[in-house]
């Protein structure tokens, strides 16, 4: 939403400035998190070699009890979704995409900056991906016997149930895509209209407005992440 001042950070930035926005952030957002995670990998050693063992959290909120924090939640989710044996095979993928959108939506936020979430072609890939996902799962798990879920539970409706199978199948990756999408736009072109309006005090509210839209939206995406896992490897079918 920023480039509708005309100005975009992304365009003074050697070898990014060639590239479309929403590919160079996400390039950007990656090495962001790689570097992150050096950074959390020292501190987990540091922590390690204290004399508790890393065991009791500090007093204080720290870079570690942060993500701590969201990660015990997350898990916690993902084993009420999807189950206690499956959830540590799972949560490493859904953890993933959480962080990475999450960052994605939240460096909206920095004046000049577009979100990469903020373009269709981004939210489709992730879309792409989870679909891609959630059926690798569910072949893995069932094998050939998978495809029986589009079948319906009686055979002279299997014509019938293909099409609304397959049908409701594609409709995931693009419902997944266009909800991303349309709410991190709709929230930066909120945040931009009222900072044209009132640049001083009111726009601290939609930043606030604005961290909250981009964890909700983060959370939704991999609820729903969860929620296609669950099915595709239910034993139910």
């Amino acid at each position: 939403m920023h480039e509708a001042h005309g100005f975009n950070l992304i365009s003074y930035l050697p070898l990014f400035n060639q590239l479309p926005n929403h590919v160079a952030m996400s390039i950007l957002v990656a090495l962001l998190l790689i570097l992150t995670t050096f950074f959390a990998r020292n501190q987990l050693i540091r922590v390690m070699r204290s004399p508790d063992g890393g065991l009791i959290p500090e007093p204080k909120l720290t870079y570690r009890n942060f993500f701590e924090i969201i990660a015990e939640g997350l898990f916690k989710l993902t084993e009420s979704v999807i189950g206690h044996h499956e959830a540590p095979v799972y949560f490493p993928v859904i953890g993933s995409l959480f962080v990475f959108i999450f960052t994605c939506n939240i460096v909206g936020l920095i004046p000049g900056i577009l979100p990469p979430t903020d373009n269709l072609n981004t939210t489709l890939a992730l879309g792409l991906f989870v679909f891609i996902y959630y059926n690798y799962v569910g072949f893995r798990a069932h094998g050939m016997g998978y495809l029986k879920q589009f079948l319906g539970p009686v055979l002279w409706l299997a014509p019938l149930m293909i099409i609304i199978e397959v049908a409701s199948h594609l409709f995931r990756p693009l419902s997944l895509a266009f909800r991303l999408r349309g709410n991190i736009m709709g929230d930066h072109v909120v945040l931009t209209v009222f900072s044209g309006l009132v640049p001083y005090l009111l726009p601290v509210v939609f930043y606030g407005l604005g961290v909250f839209v981009a964890f909700i939206q983060a959370f939704v995406f991999c609820l729903m992440t969860m929620v296609y896992i669950s099915l595709s490897t239910s034993h139910d079918h």
